[in-house]
């Protein structure tokens, strides 16, 4: 009978092994376990962007466009100007082409919790258009983020608009 038992102990015990390891396995896929990639918080659809009207400096007026990024979506790292910058209002888009300045390589870390922004710079000496959407390519310090972001918000723009780096917080 002892035999018996140690015998039913064993099968019991790699029974609870197997199930109690497959169990673990499912309730890692079920929530989202660190070893599962996340989706990345550069890509268009997994952060927010708004621009709001930030302090002049001399000759320009100045557009804070802040990036914030989803909850639960991986931090990422952001370097340099967005680009292909396209400004529009009340929908029609605005034939305007943009520079950048700045630092072009500074790397940007971006993700939950940790916000970045970028600057819309525009001279002050010509007459300036209304615009309330911005969208915009961001770029990694080895290339471009597949896809446009969008941010919206009243501001104004002429010739010789600028976009400065992404550098870090709100």
């Amino acid at each position: 009978m002892r035999t018996t038992t140690g015998k039913l102990t064993a099968t019991a015990t790699v029974l609870a092994a197997a199930l109690g390891g497959g169990l673990t396995q499912a309730s890692a896929a079920a929530t989202g376990s660190p070893e599962e990639p996340r989706p990345s918080s550069c890509r268009p659809a997994n952060h927010t962007a708004r621009i709001t009207q930030d302090a002049s400096s001399a000759g320009h007026s100045h557009y804070r466009v802040t990036l914030t990024a989803a909850p639960g979506y991986e931090r990422c790292t952001l370097a340099g100007s967005p680009v292909e910058v396209q400004f529009s209002h009340n929908g029609v888009p605005i034939s305007l082409p943009t520079g950048s300045y700045g630092d072009q390589d500074v790397p940007v870390r971006f993700g939950p919790g940790h916000p970045a922004h970028f600057d819309i710079q525009v001279p002050d000496q010509l007459p300036t258009i209304p615009a309330d959407e911005a969208t915009f390519t961001l770029s990694t310090p080895t290339g471009q983020i597949p896809g446009d972001s969008a941010a919206s918000g009243k501001l104004r723009i002429t010739e010789g608009t600028v976009i400065g780096p992404v550098v870090a917080g709100a």
